[in-house]
């Protein structure tokens, strides 16, 4: 089965970068491809602790996702599963796993999601996720100036 393996420097402790996916008005603020708004984030941030989103289309069509989580190790590592589970959507599970590693006071996201039954499965999830890591970015460069 073919993975998907994303890797990111953000300019933010890995603290920070981390909180951006367990803090649900956090990632409800990025998560989703640009031009989409994330609304209705539930997560139950514990092993066994399911997470619920919806993100929201320019055009309002609503595409909801959930999981679980397998693994939270704060602030280096995140496992969890994810299923679409909104008609025509990809509903075959994949797991999702998150390293976020200090790089000289910035952060090294890798993050990498298996179990993609298609290539094209995996490439639609790459340019959806490389499109909300942009916005991770510019959320994160956004609460560095708040808080300076």
């Amino acid at each position: 089965m073919p993975d998907l393996t994303i890797t990111r420097v953000f300019d933010a402790p890995r603290e920070l970068v981390f909180a951006a996916w367990i803090d649900p008005d956090q990632l409800a603020s990025w998560l989703g491809p640009h031009g989409y708004t994330g609304s209705a984030v539930t997560l139950a941030t514990r092993p066994g602790g399911a997470w619920r989103a919806c993100i929201r289309s320019p055009d309002g069509d609503e595409h909801w996702m959930h999981g679980v989580y397998r693994e939270i190790t704060a602030p280096a590592r995140l496992v969890f599963t994810f299923v679409w589970d909104t008609e025509g959507d990809l509903r075959t599970e994949t797991l999702v796993t998150i390293d976020f590693a200090d790089f000289d006071g910035k952060t090294e996201m890798t993050f990498v999601q298996t179990g993609f039954p298609t290539p094209a499965d995996r490439d639609g999830h790459h340019d959806g996720w490389t499109s909300s890591f942009a916005d991770l970015t510019g959320f994160i460069h956004h609460r560095r100036e708040e808080d300076r």
